[in-house]
């Protein structure tokens, strides 16, 4: 379950722009905010029936989304990729290359 929460925060990350203000917000309530289903409904004033088929419907969305553009696939390798340069670089002693490292870093 941590492993899909933790996906699913970060394709809210790369994809919340494309969602409804609603849909986001039930996802970043559910999500983020570790509200359940229930608290949510009270929140919107919904069933958590309708809650349920939101968030559903949404994390569909958000997979077909990452199935079409790799932006959370592109961001992992990235960080292994990163996470190598750092691990060869990390006994080199230039300030130049360990500041391009964090230009880098920074970037995501």
């Amino acid at each position: 379950m941590l492993e899909k929460t933790t996906r699913m925060n970060y394709l809210l990350d790369f994809y919340q722009a494309l969602l409804t203000p609603k849909q986001r917000s039930y996802m970043e309530m559910y999500y983020l905010e570790d509200y359940s289903l229930g608290e949510i409904s009270e929140e919107a004033n919904v069933s958590r029936q309708a809650v349920y088929d939101n968030i559903k419907r949404t994390e569909a969305m958000l997979e077909s989304y990452e199935e079409k553009l790799h932006l959370y696939e592109k961001f992992e390798q990235r960080m292994k990729i990163i996470q190598q340069i750092e691990s060869y670089i990390s006994d080199i002693e230039d300030d130049k290359l360990h500041q391009y490292m964090n230009q880098l870093k920074d970037l995501d």
